[in-house]
């Protein structure tokens, strides 16, 4: 077991827990003002890390650059359109498109950096993708009324939302992993990721974009429930995704991350008091063999 294996399974618990904390401050505040909230906050405590450690001298004029643009696409659409369609979709099934990140990313690595994985390694990447994919399919009971599985606008459009944001997860990941593998620190990496995005929204919100404004004004008891997913989803969570793209191959590190919906289900399983279905746990079974087979190597 390589570290980045468990850098990356990290990182998908992170985004499992900011994903269930994501909903009640998103649909308060509407996606893009949740999203723009939660970046500034994040942005403040990674440069008050960066300022700490002065590691800002790792970075040149290329990190900045390769690091903004993976921002603008990973960070400023991706979560935007993630967001957007949890808002509509709930986080279950917005969390099954999502898992496709992983496909993505396999695809993308094959084709523009030739990574290459073992049979084995491909085999448990098939397995824990169709696990995530029958668990969150096949996990809610038939008659659920909880708010978070009912459709809150067009279905169509949270769909193509969902699969917008796993593509931009995969092209930003993508576009950091040339510079993460010339080892540059992670916070600094991240801080710079977060930035661009938010000055992005900003932007938005200045040039009077309507769905740029909240939906209802935000109260102390959202802003800290932002503060505290943006903590733990991106400061964290980001950070140590691009550790494990430092010498991970993308494909793998996004197979392993993608597990978070896996990870969903027992936290659904608290707020909507009562168990995933019996297709959600064979989906679990599957991950976890999946996941295995990838580790033991």
């Amino acid at each position: 077991m390589a570290p980045y294996d468990l850098l990356a399974l990290g990182a998908a618990a992170c985004w499992a827990v900011g994903s269930v904390m994501s909903v009640t401050p998103a649909r308060h505040l509407g996606a893009f003002a949740f999203t723009r909230w939660r970046m500034a906050m994040v942005a403040v405590m990674l440069w008050s890390v960066v300022a700490v450690q002065g590691s800002w001298h790792s970075f040149d004029g290329h990190a900045w650059g390769v690091m903004a643009i993976s921002g603008l696409i990973g960070i400023f659409v991706g979560d935007t359109a993630l967001f957007s369609a949890i808002n509509r979709l709930g986080p279950r099934r917005a969390g099954v498109l999502f898992a496709t990140h992983a496909a993505f990313s396999a695809a993308l690595g094959f084709a523009l950096l030739d990574e290459r994985m073992s049979l084995q390694a491909l085999l448990g990447g098939v397995l824990t993708l169709v696990g995530v994919m029958l668990a969150i399919l096949l996990g809610r009971h038939k008659g659920e009324t909880h708010d978070w599985e009912l459709d809150h606008g067009h279905v169509g459009l949270g769909v193509a939302l969902a699969l917008l944001a796993a593509l931009c997860q995969a092209v930003g990941s993508l576009i950091a992993k040339p510079v993460m593998a010339q080892q540059v620190d992670p916070i600094m990496a991240s801080a710079v990721r977060v930035t661009v995005a938010t000055a992005a929204h900003a932007m938005l919100l200045l040039a009077g974009f309507q769905a740029a404004r909240a939906s209802q004004p935000p109260t102390l008891r959202v802003l800290a429930q932002t503060g505290l997913n943006g903590f733990i989803a991106m400061g964290i969570g980001m950070t140590l995704v691009l550790l494990a793209l430092e010498k991970g191959d993308i494909g793998m590190v996004a197979i392993l991350s993608s597990v978070s919906p896996i990870l969903v289900l027992p936290l659904l399983w608290l707020q909507l008091k009562r168990a995933p279905a019996p297709g959600a746990w064979l989906g679990a079974v599957l991950t976890v063999v999946g996941t295995a087979l990838i580790l033991w190597r």
